[in-house]
């Protein structure tokens, strides 16, 4: 599909992100940018249709205000914790005489590896192969135009609770846009800022939104993990107000400008004091500390159980690659290398001319980019679905 423009519209708890992207001399650049703040999700996940799809709205007219251009369709995350991963396998007679193994075989084959019991009201989002084995053969990664009796995969199937689904996809269609498609939100921050090298090796993308944590493990070029935590840095913030006894929106502002995950010595004793319009909030660097660093914590364990479970806990060559709204908090780096064993980066949003170095853009600018992708000019790049799920959206697009 040939795309002039592409825009990506990252729909979280907190924010609504919307990016347009345009083609200029073999190179994509920013055209718009907008945001508006997000009301009618919880835990990443669309609980109000009618205000999701007002914010969608007001990002849009923003957007197109800005770009003079009409944007008609959009790619759009879908987070939350209801998203997960299981294995499942399928396998299946190779059809032609010459035993010669075909595109319709392999499609057959991942086919049968969605022939699984999954709960009432969840649904098969994609397909992630591992490995495919032939006649006993394991470990090959292309089996088209290869010869065997018997074709096996083993793949992780991606799966979602479908109310919520619905509910995202009416919130969008209700904007008055088409979807081009719907990407796991971090599968596409994943696209923004990993290296076709990190993933080959092993690496671990941390992203950290206001109420969800999101880990995903690639090696060998494959997604081989996934998990979303119902846990953010909007919880940071709270513990904040609470700790401190002061206002949300003061809490916030105390985060972002005075956070920290690890103590300095020189700054144990200083004291800090905020003014609100009719009281102020008065605190040391250590208190502060003491409230941030347990929560960071808790994610990271949380992190390292998950690690466990696939036995890469302390085995992943290229480390950890922290991005997200909330790994902004000075020392965060530094507290995931410590707990984790493993080298870490901040990681920021590559290959769009112009866009800001945030890695609160991660997400959106990862949408933005699976258009490139389905351009097939950044085929060596990028990395993003595929399957049943886009052809379907498609039937959107006049």
């Amino acid at each position: 599909m040939k795309f002039e423009i592409v825009t990506g519209l990252d729909i979280g708890t907190s924010t609504i992100k919307a990016l347009v992207l345009q083609s200029k001399q073999n190179t994509w650049e920013v055209l718009a940018y907008a945001e508006v703040p997000s009301f009618g999700l919880r835990k990443g996940a669309v609980v109000n249709v009618e205000e999701t799809s007002k914010n969608v709205q007001m990002t849009i007219s923003g957007l197109e205000k800005d770009c003079g251009r009409k944007i008609k369709s959009v790619f759009v995350n879908i987070g939350g914790s209801h998203l997960y991963v299981t294995p499942s396998d399928g396998i299946i007679s190779v059809s032609r005489a010459d035993q010669r193994i075909s595109k319709e075989d392999i499609d057959r084959v991942l086919q049968a590896t969605k022939a699984i019991n999954i709960p009432h009201n969840e649904e098969v989002l994609d397909v992630f192969p591992k490995e495919y084995i032939i006649d006993d053969q394991k470990g090959i990664k292309q089996p088209e135009g290869l010869t065997g009796i018997r074709l096996e995969a083993k793949v992780l199937l991606l799966c979602y609770f479908q109310p919520y689904f619905t509910n995202l996809t009416q919130a969008v269609l209700n904007a008055k846009l088409q979807i081009n498609d719907v990407i796991p939100s971090p599968l596409a921050a994943a696209n923004a800022v990993l290296t076709p090298q990190q993933k080959e090796l092993g690496v671990a993308l941390l992203d950290v939104g206001a109420s969800t944590t999101s880990l995903a493990v690639f090696e060998e070029g494959e997604l081989i993990h996934l998990a979303i935590f119902p846990i953010g840095s909007a919880n940071i913030t709270n513990d904040i107000a609470i700790g401190l006894r002061t206002e949300v929106a003061i809490a916030e502002s105390i985060k972002k400008q005075h956070g920290m995950c690890m103590l300095a010595k020189s700054d144990s004793t200083k004291k800090i004091e905020v003014f609100d319009k009719s009281s102020s909030v008065n605190f040391t660097k250590k208190n502060l500390v003491n409230i941030i660093e347990p929560r960071v914590s808790e994610i990271l364990e949380l992190i390292q159980k998950e690690l466990k479970k696939i036995n890469k806990q302390e085995m992943l060559p290229a480390g950890v690659v922290l991005t997200g709204g909330g790994v902004k908090i000075p020392k965060i780096k530094e507290l995931t290398r410590d707990t984790l064993k493993l080298s870490c980066e901040i990681g920021v949003p590559k290959w769009i001319v112009g866009l800001q170095e945030d890695p609160a853009l991660a997400t959106v600018a990862g949408l933005a980019l699976e258009g490139v992708d389905l351009e097939g000019q950044s085929s060596n790049i990028l990395s993003g679905t595929t399957g049943w799920l886009k052809k379907w959206f498609r039937s959107f697009i006049p």
